[in-house]
């Protein structure tokens, strides 16, 4: 009997920015439940970093994983294994075009940026940037994430999020906090008033803040 594929292997791959050839510096964007990737993509001219190439992944379906990323884990596969083994794949590429991880950035928002989280905590290495916007470490509640020891060695680390947002409570984005300061990453975290499940202006700043510091490496 044929083994079943995992959901997102094979998915298409949607590039925008410099080509990866000549980029200096590449982001893995993640897009979020029921999106695509050119929808996280959009940001991307808003960003304004011409010197670096974007790699939007798509979701099988549209979606990393079925359910909440507070569920028990185990009704979020084979999705979330899938979803990490896609980032894994795409900073394993990178890597072997010869980029530095600290060239590499990881973004994600929502539901991308539950993934996004999960696979840098689950894969530490120094990034060039992790930016989490909008979510947070994926377990349900009372998750330690002991299990999990090495180092992100000072890799920049930021967690946006609305302090009352419907998705994303703000408890789960302190507790991915300190996950990431025990790992050694050096992290901006700032819950906004009232802001919604949604991207602001002042996200991007802190985005473009990083993108900076890769860039000037």
């Amino acid at each position: 009997m044929a083994t079943a594929l995992p959901p997102h292997a094979g998915g298409r791959i949607v590039r925008a920015g410099a080509p990866i050839d000549k980029a200096r510096a590449a982001m893995i964007m993640i897009h979020g439940r029921n999106a695509a990737p050119e929808n996280i993509l959009e940001i991307a001219p808003v960003l304004n970093r011409p010197d670096f190439a974007y790699l939007g992944p798509a979701a099988s379906g549209g979606t990393w994983y079925p359910y909440s990323f507070m569920n028990p884990r185990e009704q979020n596969e084979p999705g979330i294994t899938s979803g990490l083994s896609v980032i894994e794949s795409l900073v394993a590429d990178l890597m072997a075009r010869g980029f530095e991880s600290k060239q590499i950035m990881l973004l994600g928002f929502s539901q991308g940026a539950c993934l996004t989280s999960e696979f840098a905590i689950r894969h530490p290495r120094r990034y060039g940037g992790v930016m989490a916007l909008s979510g947070g470490l994926i377990g349900p509640n009372g998750t330690t994430w002991d299990d999990v020891t090495a180092s992100l060695d000072g890799t920049p680390v930021f967690l946006g999020c609305s302090d009352l947002d419907s998705h994303i409570p703000a408890s789960r984005v302190l507790e991915s906090e300190a996950v990431f300061r025990k790992l050694g990453a050096d992290v901006t975290r700032k819950l906004y008033p009232g802001m919604g499940h949604t991207i602001i202006a002042d996200e991007i700043e802190n985005v473009q803040r990083v993108m900076d510091l890769v860039l000037s490496a």
